[in-house]
């Protein structure tokens, strides 16, 4: 069964240490700045995230870095994770919650997780998603093609090009088959 655990919030300082061949931005997740939550499938992290408050605003908070494991990417684990961290930032009062993708498939899985692309890009060339917000399939297409025009993996230019085909944004995750848990000491891995 999977469990979504939320290790600590930004002010307890926690880290995670995850396999760099396994796990994208797995050094982000050292850094005692962020907050973080994982998700685990019987006693293995699968998925993590590390989010924070917003700089300028105490109201918006970002999710700073979501990765799934490299052999179970594919797997909605991706959707799921970033739509129970986005709850959890709701439930701790902040109103609106931001993330930025640098690539086709997570702009979908957070799609899928209820988020939105504003039209904005980050300086280095990610896209800025926001919950709540409008789900337009017209800004959906924009934001795919933007993607479009950069040189992609041949896999990711297929799916991609149906993407654009279908233009509709995909359909969020309703619910997720996960427990929460916010004990720390539930995981072992801080």
């Amino acid at each position: 069964m999977m469990e979504y655990v939320v290790l600590g919030m930004p002010a307890e300082g926690p880290t995670l240490t995850l396999d760099w061949q396994r796990f994208s931005y797995a050094g982000k997740f050292e850094m005692s700045s962020t907050g973080k939550a994982v998700v685990y499938d019987q006693d293995e992290i699968v998925a993590a995230a590390a989010f924070n408050e917003d700089r300028e605003t105490q109201s918006h908070a970002w999710i700073r870095y979501l990765t799934v494991r490299s052999d179970r990417q594919g797997e909605t684990l991706g959707s799921h994770l970033a739509t129970s961290v986005k709850e959890t930032l709701l439930n701790r009062g902040y109103n609106q919650v931001t993330i930025a993708v640098n690539n086709p498939r997570a702009y979908r899985a957070l799609y899928k997780a209820g988020f939105h692309f504003t039209g904005r890009e980050t300086g280095i060339a990610e896209l800025v998603l926001k919950f709540p917000g409008p789900r337009e399939p017209a800004t959906y297409r924009d934001g795919l093609q933007r993607f479009a025009q950069r040189e992609l993996p041949e896999e990711d230019e297929r799916l991609l090009e149906s993407w654009l085909e279908d233009g509709t944004p995909p359909e969020t995750v309703n619910g997720i088959p996960m427990a929460p848990s916010t004990k720390a000491e539930d995981n072992g891995a801080c």
